[in-house]
């Protein structure tokens, strides 16, 4: 009766490798048992041959022969559990598995629904299978969470253990093996230790992330509320200047009226002074005519002559061929037009005036980046000049340098807001100035163009300017400009030339699309037997 009282408790059948039920269980010299597989697999991994609970050294390593006896007391006890599971199972009223819920993987005819999943033994258990990790000391030590699926993605595909650690040198889930094996050197931390260090340094990264997007929203309002202060500005001096002009429509619209009708009424007063003459003229020599008419009455001839020849002596006539009345009001609009566009030209060069000092606050400090500058070019020290030097020079050819075209990219980029840098060309016959993106061809033949990634204009000739465009434009300047302006505005696709001595505006390419960094271009040309060998300089910007 006492024999049959002392039931072997599952602890007693449990491998301290694997923590579950022996599989061909062996004994070692020692007297410690171990799976077969589990002992033979931490051999093969470790660096010595010892037993892993009492760490006894072997100098050979030991043959392994199954013990029978403890297999056979492990059969039973499995056999046992069966029985206990199955009968706990048909008195229980457990709920039955269902689509969508996570089934024990333990009960082999009705599968119930798993309560907890074991992270060390990977596998789900219901109410019933679950007991023996809630009652044996070995168990409770394992890891229970709500049942998930697919367990075996939590094993070694390697080693087929369990997933217990974090390799933070690698950044990976190990096993216990793989930490012996591979992972010996690395930083290896139990998987909770790991995930709470991930889970800190998570929080801490997307907080600094919702800071810096925080702090972006206020910037992005702060530049809304610019613009909006940069657009009511624009607005009122718009007005203004529309207003001004209005008003000088309307002056210059009633001077010509007044103009107009001032010349009208000293044109009819002409002509009525000259009607009121030839109609007293006309009296005059109607009373002549009656005169001569009384007089032909007469049979005296002698007397007749005499009285005709007293009155030829004063005729009352002038001579009225070249008398005629013209108009005087042709060109009065015409003059009145160019009187307006005088005014308007006035009032166009203070507005550039002011737009130039604008595009002057975003001035930029542009240096010339020697490993894009073709091997014909001289830059200065400081990267401020550049002139062609006839001789080629022996340089390295990286990816950056132009091969063919003899230019020079700034060394700074740009691919957002905006900015703005002055080149001096004072001297030279011809040169090319613009931005251009960063992908642009650089060995080989060089087409300029939007479509190619260059936004320029050149001079030729000396006296030929053109803009780059599509189709290229031929430009019209009243002066030749000797310092030019440059300003980009990345998000509304812009790029001015200016000639900053006349704050006037050379040409603008608009509508443009820029979806990568732009680099300052700079093209001094060759010399042209040196009557184009002054440099192109970078300038300070002043602002007028």
């Amino acid at each position: 009766m006492a024999a049959a009282s002392c039931t072997p408790s599952e602890d007693q059948f449990l491998c301290s490798i694997c923590l579950d039920v022996f599989t061909d269980p062996v004994a070692l010299q020692c007297g410690h048992n171990f799976c077969k597989d589990c002992i033979t697999e931490h051999w093969d991994t470790s660096d010595r041959c010892q037993c892993p609970m009492c760490n006894e050294a072997f100098t050979t390593r030991p043959d392994l022969k199954v013990n029978t006896f403890i297999s056979e007391m492990v059969a039973q006890f499995r056999q046992s559990a069966q029985q206990k599971a199955s009968s706990s199972s048909s008195s229980s009223e457990q709920q039955v598995f269902k689509p969508g819920e996570v089934p024990c993987d333990v009960c082999t005819e009705t599968k119930l629904k798993a309560l907890k999943s074991c992270l060390v033994c990977l596998t789900s258990y219901c109410e019933t299978h679950l007991e023996p990790h809630l009652t044996a000391s070995s168990l409770k030590r394992h890891q229970l969470i709500d049942p998930v699926e697919n367990l075996e993605d939590r094993m070694c595909p390697k080693h087929d253990k369990p997933l217990e650690l974090l390799c933070k040198t690698d950044q990976t889930c190990v096993c216990m093996l793989c930490h012996v094996s591979d992972h010996k050197m690395h930083d290896v931390v139990p998987l909770k230790e790991g995930y709470e260090g991930e889970k800190a340094e998570l929080e801490t990264e997307i907080q600094q992330m919702i800071q810096k997007r925080q702090l972006k929203i206020e910037e992005i309002k702060h530049s809304v509320d610019l613009s909006k202060e940069e657009a009511d500005r624009e607005v009122a001096e718009g007005v203004q200047v529309f207003t001004a002009l209005k008003e000088s429509v309307e002056r210059g619209q009633a001077n010509l009226i007044n103009t107009i009708k001032e010349k009208q009424k000293t044109t009819e007063n002409q002509a009525e002074d000259f009607i009121k003459e030839l109609e007293q003229e006309i009296s005059e020599l109607k009373k002549r005519s009656s005169e001569v008419e009384q007089v032909t009455h007469s049979e005296d001839h002698l007397h007749l002559l005499q009285r005709f020849m007293s009155l030829k002596v004063a005729p009352p006539t002038k001579d009225w061929t070249e008398v005629s009345i013209h108009s005087s009001h042709e060109g009065t609009v015409v003059r009145a037009v160019v009187q307006l566009e005088e005014t308007f030209s006035e009032e166009m060069k203070k507005l550039l005036e002011a737009e130039l000092k604008r595009v002057q606050k975003y001035a930029v400090d542009v240096t010339l980046d020697p490993d894009t500058a073709s091997p014909y070019l001289i830059l200065s020290g400081v990267g401020k000049r550049v002139s062609h030097g006839d001789v080629k020079k022996n340089l390295p050819d990286n990816p950056e340098r132009f091969s063919d075209g003899i230019c020079v990219l700034g060394k700074q980029s740009f691919s957002s807001g905006r900015f703005y840098f002055e080149v001096q060309v004072k001297g030279k016959t011809k040169w090319t100035l613009g931005v251009a993106r960063g992908s642009i061809k650089r060995k080989g033949g060089i087409t300029l163009g939007p479509r190619c990634g260059y936004w320029t204009i050149w001079l030729r000739n000396g006296i030929e300017y053109k803009a780059l465009d599509a189709p290229r434009v031929l430009l019209s300047l009243k002066s030749q400009p000797q310092k030019v302006g440059v300003f980009v505005d990345y998000e509304e696709g812009l790029v001015s030339f200016y000639d900053v001595d006349a704050a006037a505006v050379i040409y603008s390419f608009t509508g443009c699309s820029f979806n990568e960094k732009l680099f300052p271009y700079f093209n001094p040309c060759n010399n042209d037997g040196d009557k184009n060998s002054a440099p192109l300089i970078i300038s300070p910007v002043r602002v007028n």
